[in-house]
């Protein structure tokens, strides 16, 4: 334990020994820099586009709500992994009793199974735009791929890997430049809400709300902080337990930063693509090739290939996430060994759950559902199961026979519970809507 705790306090010394600012931020950063990376996986690319192509710059105000309040519930589902030194499954299976752990479990693994399907055909989607194979030629060896370097490769080498290359997605910065957009519009739907109570407004707000907020990003945060602390030698329970200030105060600038670019991307794509598509009314996407379209003000031809590549990194960065956090539920739930660190012989049922999320996944893919549904709506999915799991992450983090005297302030309380009900609130609004035909 004295060993742990020198190496910590050596590296918060050799941090604050850092003189140049920028390399002292980037040090910090980690789990919550992939984690919003992630975030902006081929679902949420394909609903931001949605919602530019379809609303124009309407929707644009959806990015400042969305910020504080994803950026507050990751802050809490960190802070109660390194409080509790277990991640959100692992504590409801102490802690509460098991018909609440069951079905939140079950649902995470349903919502994540639909939507490792959903990302595994936008990147054959993507390499279609390269190479003219057929789309569905692909599903089955990009599958097996991901799992290839998930159990024999390492996963920080596909994340440091994939998580660059989703930096192409950055073109949409540019492009929303480069296509002069009226900027008192943009103003204007960035700072003036506006709301519609029509049913295709109502599901693309769930869709936005679902691929900012997801239930798959709760868990992977709260375990990846705890396998941080494993990898710097808390290999036990009561050696994880517990965070000082510094180390919350690092996460929480940690994940700030990973939100606030997925945020950033996400703003990006609305604004691109309502001032290219929604402006030339080509309102309804259809296909990643129409996405693209919105690229061409800044790279012209070689718009598909952006986005083709931009897809393609968030593709092979987000399957493995969202296979990995239903495996890490599951596996915590019935107390099974855990960890992408573990060689898959050491942690068989875990893997195992791995594969099998990715395989039913992958067998989605030929239902015959359009590449561009199939994202919004595994968006959507993601919007009704988030709510009530942000109920019982809000009640984890004050419960103090959990968090001690680390339950959550009335500021990050305010904007947890605020998070909660916006996705309760819409959730039931698109569900009233559809009642009413």
């Amino acid at each position: 334990m004295l060993k742990v705790e020198s190496e910590l306090q050596s590296a918060v010394i050799d941090d604050k020994r850092e003189r140049n600012p920028f390399i002292r931020f980037i040090k910090i950063l980690g789990p919550g820099l992939i984690t919003g990376a992630s975030d902006d996986d081929p679902s949420g690319i394909g609903t931001y586009a949605v919602a530019g192509a379809s609303f124009g710059y309407g929707m644009l105000w959806t990015a400042l709500l969305s910020f504080p309040l994803m950026a507050s519930v990751q802050f809490i589902c960190a802070k109660v992994g390194m409080v509790s030194g277990q991640g959100l499954a692992g504590v409801l299976r102490q802690h509460y009793p098991r018909w609440l752990l069951y079905p939140a479990v079950m649902v995470l693994v349903i919502a994540n199974t639909i939507n490792v399907g959903a990302d595994i055909g936008a990147i054959a989607a993507a390499i279609n735009l390269l190479v003219p194979i057929p789309i569905p030629w692909m599903i089955v060896p990009i599958a097996l791929v991901i799992l290839g370097l998930v159990f024999f490769g390492s996963y920080r080498l596909i994340a440091n890997v994939f998580k660059w290359l989703t930096l192409a997605l950055l073109a949409y910065i540019g492009s929303a430049f480069f296509a002069r957009p009226d900027w008192g519009e943009v103003f204007h739907g960035t700072v003036v809400p506006t709301f519609s109570v029509d049913p295709k407004f109502l599901t693309t707000l769930v869709a936005i709300l679902g691929t900012t907020i997801s239930p798959y990003l709760f868990f992977w945060q709260s375990n990846q902080v705890v396998e941080e602390e494993i990898a710097i030698g808390r290999k036990t329970l009561w050696q994880r337990r517990g965070a000082s200030d510094e180390e919350l105060k690092y996460a929480a600038v940690d994940v700030n930063t990973g939100m606030f670019l997925s945020n950033v991307v996400m703003y990006f794509i609305i604004l691109a693509t309502a001032a290219t598509l929604f402006r030339s009314g080509q309102t309804d996407i259809s296909s990643a090739a129409d996405a693209a379209e919105a690229l061409r003000p800044l790279a012209g031809d070689a718009a598909t290939v952006l986005l083709a590549v931009g897809l393609i990194g968030a593709g092979f960065l987000a399957v493995p996430i969202l296979s990995g956090s239903a495996a890490y539920g599951v596996a915590e739930a019935f107390g099974w060994t855990h960890g992408l660190d573990h060689r898959p012989g050491h942690a068989k049922e875990f893997y195992g759950v791995i594969a099998v999320a990715t395989l039913v996944g992958m067998l989605i893919n030929f239902s015959g559902i359009n590449t561009i549904d199939a994202l919004v709506w595994t968006a959507v999915i993601n919007g009704f199961v988030a709510p009530p799991l942000m109920v019982l992450i809000m009640l984890i983090s004050n419960n103090r026979e959990i968090m001690g005297e680390r339950t959550n302030g009335l500021a990050i309380n305010i904007l947890g519970w605020i998070a909660t009900a916006v996705m309760f609130a819409a959730a039931i609004a698109l569900v009233f809507t559809w009642g009413k035909g």
